[in-house]
This record gives structure tokens, C-alpha cells and sequence, in this order.
């Protein structure tokens, strides 16, 4: 059957997992937490390595459950996981409603409401579009334009980690997504940004910005640079 589900449906079974997409990848049998999101996605939990799956398939996905107990999932690039079902130990599904959305810190929140006033310390020429812009996934957190016209998407974070990447990553996927965006630049923005989310953003093309908390509240102080 198709995945076409409005719950979180939560399986824990003993299973083994193959990836076919660009890389091929194998996981040999153990017992694992699979879980599938409302919003078409699948990842492949260990009890271990605390939110981070071993394996999974962002949205939008279908899932096929055969007979044989083979799913075989697949996204709209044609790339699959191919999970082989041995033994199911728990099925079930939950309606969580619509999340109220992460509430940030004061430091963070304001972080967002100082840079959206003051784009031009992005560069000359940058207008902003909204703060909090919309999507399926969540909210980004400053939706703006560059000299040039081109969308920018910044994601703000105190401390600027790798899930912070991550998460920026999901939201440009789907931005790029809109015609009327695209296409569209990412920007991570924090006070801090450490050495390995730095690494990450610069391999999948996105700018990143380190902010100056006091220097942004002392508008005469511009001394944010993109690079």
C-alpha cells in the first residue's frame, strides 16, 4: 500500500535496511525504531546516537509494503530504502495536531528582530522579505532579497551546530521548490558557529554569518560580514 497518512505512525521491529540512491549503504538486521512523519518522511532509528537516524527519506516519499514484508520506500529523485521486515514488535499510530513551533530563547528572538531591521549589514542592497516565512516544514526565520534580487534564506542560532545546517538544509530544499523563490540561497547566522557546521554549510553552498549580539544593538557598530 502507498504511505498516505495524517498521524506519526511509530514500528519497532527487527529489520535490515538497504539504501539504493547515489551511494548504496546496508544496515544487517538488529531491532529499530522506524518511524514515519505525517509529512511523507521515514528515518531509521537505533537506541543510540540520541535524535539522529541511521537511515532515512525526506519528504516527499511513498512507501510500499508488500506481502513479503519487504517496504520499499521511495523519493521523487528515485532513490529507495529497501526496509525487509522480519518481525514487528510494536505498531501504532498517533495524531499529534498542529505544533505551536519552537518558542526561542530571548537572545535568539531578538537576534532575529535586530538583523531584520538591519539587512544592510548583509550588504548593500538587501531588503527583507518577512521574518518567520511559512512553510510546511516550519518557519524560516528571515526570508529576504540580496543586491542582486536573488531570495535569501537565513536560519538564526545562538550557538550555530550542525542540526542547524541540517535544518536550513531542509527548509532551502523545500523553498526551492516555489518558482516565484528560486532559486533560493541559504545563510546561517549565529553568534557562534562551530567548526564543523561551518565545514558543512561552505560543502552545501551556504553563506555563513557570525553575529555580534552587542554590535547589533549599538547600531552604530556594523561589523557583520557574509563569507
Amino acid at each position: 500500500m502507498l504511505l498516505a497518512l495524517r498521524t506519526m505512525r511509530l514500528v519497532i521491529a527487527r529489520c535490515s535496511v538497504d539504501y539504493a540512491g547515489r551511494l548504496s549503504a546496508h544496515l544487517p538486521s538488529a531491532t529499530r525504531l522506524l518511524l514515519i512523519k505525517s509529512d511523507g518522511s521515514l528515518s531509521v532509528h537505533a537506541d543510540d546516537r540520541a535524535y539522529k537516524p541511521l537511515n532515512w527519506m525526506s519528504p516527499p516519499c511513498s512507501m510500499k509494503e508488500g506481502e513479503d514484508g519487504v517496504w520499499t520506500v521511495t523519493n521523487k529523485a528515485g532513490e529507495q530504502l529497501i526496509i525487509s521486515i522480519e518481525e514487528i514488535l510494536h505498531d501504532s499510530s498517533h495524531e499529534l495536531g498542529v505544533d505551536p513551533g519552537l518558542i526561542k530563547d530571548g537572545v535568539e528572538a531578538h537576534l532575529q528582530e535586530l538583523l531584520a531591521d538591519r539587512m544592510e549589514v548583509l550588504g548593500e542592497g538587501w531588503t527583507l522579505i518577512r521574518r518567520e516565512y511559512p512553510t510546511a516544514i516550519g518557519p524560516v526565520d528571515i526570508l529576504c532579497r540580496d543586491a542582486d534580487g536573488g531570495t535569501v534564506a537565513i536560519e538564526i542560532k545562538r550557538r550555530g551546530e550542525i542540526d542547524g545546517v541540517e535544518q536550513l538544509t531542509r527548509y532551502l530544499e523545500l523553498l526551492n521548490r516555489d518558482p516565484h523563490l528560486a532559486p533560493v540561497k541559504g545563510v546561517f547566522a549565529a553568534q557562534e558557529i562551530k567548526p564543523q557546521a561551518r565545514v558543512l554549510a561552505t560543502d552545501r553552498g551556504i553563506g555563513c554569518v557570525t553575529l555580534d549580539y552587542d554590535a547589533l544593538r549599538g547600531i552604530e557598530d556594523d561589523k557583520l560580514r557574509l563569507f
